[in-house]
């Protein structure tokens, strides 16, 4: 049985979030991220790659860049983002070229993944994940999410459906032409979506 979990996300305003929204910190090399922010201060890169503000001589592990991000992370709470008030599941969605993609945005389970339920499907890197756990450990939070795929479940199809009808949390067209969409999964369906999981044998990491 897999288990997931509700959490508070961290939320940018409707009305900003095309601009905070970036790629992940890991599809781009430090001139292409330094790129991509711009002159945009409010590009989560900031926070992800935080390097970017710094001078080319500091190197991508040095401390300077996690106490960068850290700092730069309590500005985005202070300023720009809310925590959301209760626990909530959420549903984010993309649509490219008419086809759409849609996911469960929870919280896994770390004593799932040491019990191999959570199945991995490549070798990762030690500094890779030195770095992540270091960023992690700096800001005090999680700001990159890990794919995982399961087996097929209408039970767990039906809620996203579901959440999918109410007014989304945001709607946004990127640069690159990809809708991003997301819901917040109603309270009364937290229950039974948990449930649902618990009827899941296995999760793979995909990404």
């Amino acid at each position: 049985m897999a288990q997931v979990f509700p959490f508070s996300a961290w939320l940018a305003p409707a009305q900003l979030a095309e601009r905070i929204a970036t790629l992940p910190y890991d599809v781009m090399n430090r001139q292409e991220a330094a790129a991509m922010a711009g002159s945009n201060p409010l590009s989560f890169l900031r926070v992800t790659r935080s390097e970017i503000e710094l001078p080319d001589s500091v190197e991508a592990y040095d401390a300077q860049v996690y106490e960068r991000a850290a700092a730069n992370w309590g500005e985005f709470r202070r300023e720009h983002l809310r925590q959301d008030s209760a626990p909530a599941f959420y549903v984010y969605s993309l649509l490219m070229q008419g086809r759409r993609q849609t996911g469960l945005v929870a919280a896994a389970s770390v004593q799932d993944y040491d019990q191999d339920i959570v199945r991995k499907h490549e070798r990762t890197r030690q500094e890779k994940e030195d770095d992540r756990t270091r960023h992690i450990s700096s800001i005090r939070a999680q700001t990159g999410a890990v794919f995982l795929t399961y087996k097929d479940s209408a039970s767990i199809d039906e809620i996203v459906n579901l959440s999918m009808q109410s007014e989304p949390l945001f709607d946004f067209c990127a640069e690159d032409g990809i809708s991003h969409s997301g819901w917040r999964v109603p309270a009364e369906h937290t229950q039974a979506l948990q449930e649902a999981f618990a009827q899941v044998p296995l999760l793979y990491i995909a990404d």
